[in-house]
């Protein structure tokens, strides 16, 4: 039996693409087997097994075993640490965004600048 390694974080979790691309195909389409995630993705069932083991230690999938298959699906609530996370960063992108509404509304105003 291999020894437990430190818990592995969220944000490590969702750092790779391809692990947020599973999360998003279990998000959007609900419970699926490692075979029925693997399709779209050019790497190994292995590999996708890994990944979704990484993302389970993380707390952002639980499986289940139906007889011989082992489902998953996701399990949303730790995604709350990485939206209290980014929450922080939300006021500087409606400056942003309020700075472009006006800059465009201007421009709207006179065509000619």
């Amino acid at each position: 039996m291999k020894p437990a390694g430190p818990p592995v974080d969220v944000f490590t979790a969702i750092a790779d693409p391809t692990r947020r691309a599973l999360l998003l195909r279990l998000a959007h389409e609900g419970e699926r087997n490692v075979s029925e995630l693997l399709e779209p993705f050019s790497i190994s069932q292995p590999a996708v097994s890994k990944h979704l083991r990484i993302l389970r230690e993380a707390g952002l999938v639980r499986s289940r075993r139906v007889g011989r298959e082992k489902l998953y699906e996701v399990e949303a609530s730790r995604l709350r640490d990485v939206f209290d996370w980014v929450s922080h960063f939300e006021k500087y992108w409606d400056e942003k965004l309020d700075a472009l509404g006006e800059f465009l509304d201007r421009k709207n105003a006179d065509p000619k600048s």
